[in-house]
């Protein structure tokens, strides 16, 4: 039925084109944005989901930054007590050499390991990293490393685990310098031939204490180096679960960029297709009412 009052055909053209131009909208805001799910109107528990996991990660990239800094301090010290180690193998070379030798060679020996004994030292103080020494203690007691390995989360509860070192199994030299696991060997003087020749027995006495030390630093580097592993074995985990947090956080919010272009290029074409649908109903109420103007 055609009426003048009422345009029929042109309300539903405009309703057709008002529901084109709000998807054409939206599409448009998802290709310009990147995301389906960009605020919580556009779907409340997606937007929730994302926001908490997205949190999540900021902090297990904190976490990732705690273990970098703590890998230089566990890598430093492993570094160093290695070092150490050697220094104090050729310390018991030194002493066999010495057992047989003649005065005048003991005495350069002597000269020897007094400087091996000062590079000890060196590389014992040297072993800093950001402020920490695992290796020496200072005056007052030394606290264990612990290292900030994860971020664990259920419900709203949250845990923070630790890689924890403890100083008790890596500490080579306290700050007086008598203490720790080479402090007897850098206070002691090994063996003096200034006056006499010094005995085999004394010498053996002293290769006895280098012993102990070398079993003491093995076993103070192998527990560094296995800190070391778990730091770096945590470091990978925690990158691809991040990676993992990321794809999930996609696959719940990200725009299908493909998608999306093909259905602008289809609203596009409909909404061309509205406005000359429009057109045609208001030209027919034209038509009409000239008709009454004759």
């Amino acid at each position: 039925m055609a009426s003048i009052m009422t345009n029929a055909s042109a309300l539903t053209a405009l309703q057709s084109l008002s529901n084109t131009n709000k998807q054409l909208e939206t599409t448009q805001s998802r290709i310009s944005t990147g995301y389906r799910v960009a605020t919580a109107s556009d779907n409340a528990a997606y937007w929730s989901i994302a926001t908490t996991m997205k949190s999540d990660n900021k902090a297990l990239s904190a976490v990732q930054d705690a273990l970098g800094l703590g890998a230089g301090k566990v890598d430093t010290a492993y570094t160093a007590i290695t070092d150490i180690k050697d220094q104090v193998d050729l310390i018991k070379a030194k002493l066999v050499t010495a057992r047989s030798a003649s005065k005048d060679d003991q005495q350069k020996i002597a000269t020897e390991i007094k400087a091996i004994q000062d590079q000890i030292k060196s590389s014992v103080t040297n072993a800093s990293y950001a402020g920490s020494n695992l290796l020496q203690n200072d005056a007052a007691a030394t606290s264990d490393l612990k290292i900030v390995a994860s971020y664990n989360r259920t419900g709203t509860t949250v845990a923070i685990d630790t890689i924890d070192v403890k100083a008790a199994d890596t500490q080579v030299l306290d700050l007086p310098g008598t203490g720790g696991i080479v402090g007897a060997l850098l206070a002691t003087t090994f063996f003096d031939p200034s006056t006499t020749q010094v005995l085999p027995a004394a010498i053996d006495t002293a290769l006895g204490a280098v012993e102990t030390a070398l079993a003491k630093l093995s076993t103070g580097a192998a527990y560094l180096g296995a800190a070391k592993s778990r730091i770096d074995t945590q470091k990978s985990f925690l990158s691809n679960l991040s990676d993992s947090i990321d794809k999930g956080v996609g696959a719940l919010v990200d725009a299908d960029m493909n998608k999306e272009s093909t259905r602008l290029q289809a609203l596009q074409v409909q909404q061309q297709l509205g406005i000359q649908s429009l057109s045609i109903a208001n030209g027919n109420s034209q038509s009409i009412l000239a008709l009454f103007k004759q």
